[in-house]
């Protein structure tokens, strides 16, 4: 059954921490792998998820760095990960198999934002690629590990999902590059990945959510010229943020990543966007970037996305 892309009344809010939505919920003997797991939106929820009593992968395109980081924080561990290269996703999923252990959370939250145009592979655009085609290929390749236990995966889109849906005709962007938009189209790509990961997963007990963390100033940024940030209205001439209260903090960003893949409340929902550490109500009509365009929650694209992913990757659990 299909979930209501309608508020459910969660408690929490905007300005609500990962801490805090994990009060009084024990994840001891939980597995949890957390893509980009050790910078950003995604160490804060490793380091909360950790703290719950989760045992924490995190697969990392820098491993060294990544352990830096997660040195003190108990209960986790490290491995190589490049999403942009399909090699290294099948290496490292054949090494976690090959573990025997099975997953109970899967956090998708590593990605890139508005870069130059770059390609990788064989000749893919960079966001589609690395945000939504290399996540497609780890969790189709982790599904023998995800299925038994019924597993939460959680896909971190962005309102950036608004910029644009996906480009049936030239997903690649051949001609007509722009940064914003493509990096729309893999966030709404992102969104349509839960909802028919949702749909194929459920009959396993596997549910499915995407969500918009918020506004938070992260290494995701680092694209971006500083002149570019400060005419948008982020930060000052000095590279300080301009409206500290239109940002939320690291803990708070990651806070709706955690609630989805956590908690009690969703029990037997999925399929659909969340924001402020609810489910988020369809986009308004006159425009705005709250809530969730009809476009990238559509079943129709959702089930022709997967395909063409499928088809691109080599790789289908379903097949």
């Amino acid at each position: 059954m299909s979930t209501a892309q309608h508020k459910i009344g969660s408690g929490f809010g905007a300005r609500s921490t990962a801490e805090e939505v994990l009060a009084g919920i024990d994840l001891s003997g939980k597995l949890a792998i957390v893509t980009g797991g050790y910078s950003g939106l995604g160490l804060e929820t490793t380091r909360a998820l950790a703290g719950a009593g989760a045992h924490v992968v995190v697969p990392a395109r820098r491993p060294s760095t990544a352990r830096e980081a997660l040195a003190d924080i108990e209960g986790t561990e490290t491995d190589e990960l490049d999403l942009g290269d399909l090699d290294s996703v099948r290496a490292f999923a054949e090494r976690f198999l090959a573990s025997g252990r099975t997953v109970d959370i899967v956090i998708d939250s590593a990605g890139i934002m508005a870069c130059p145009e770059t390609r990788v592979g064989p000749g893919w655009e960079a966001q589609f690629a690395t945000n939504h085609l290399g996540h497609f290929a780890l969790v189709n390749r982790l599904w023998p590990a995800i299925a038994p236990g019924g597993a939460r995966v959680v896909s971190v889109s962005s309102a950036g999902h608004h910029y644009s849906g996906i480009r049936w005709d030239d997903v690649h962007w051949r001609t007509g590059y722009d940064k914003w938009e493509a990096y729309g189209q893999a966030k709404t790509a992102n969104v349509l990945f839960a909802v028919e990961l949702d749909r194929r997963g459920r009959d396993f007990g596997v549910r499915a959510f995407a969500l918009h963390p918020g506004g938070i100033l992260t290494p995701l940024q680092r694209h971006l010229p500083r002149q570019e940030m400060v005419e948008r209205g982020w930060i000052d001439e000095d590279g300080k943020p301009l409206n500290p209260e239109g940002f939320k903090t690291p803990e708070q960003g990651a806070a709706t990543q955690v609630w989805a893949a956590t908690s009690p409340m969703l029990d037997g929902m999925g399929g659909v966007y969340c924001e402020d550490c609810d489910i988020a109500e369809p986009a308004p009509a006159d425009g705005g970037r709250t809530g969730v365009r009809d476009w990238a929650t559509d079943p129709e694209q959702a089930s022709r996305l997967w395909e063409l992913s499928a088809e691109l990757t080599g790789v289908n659990a379903f097949a």
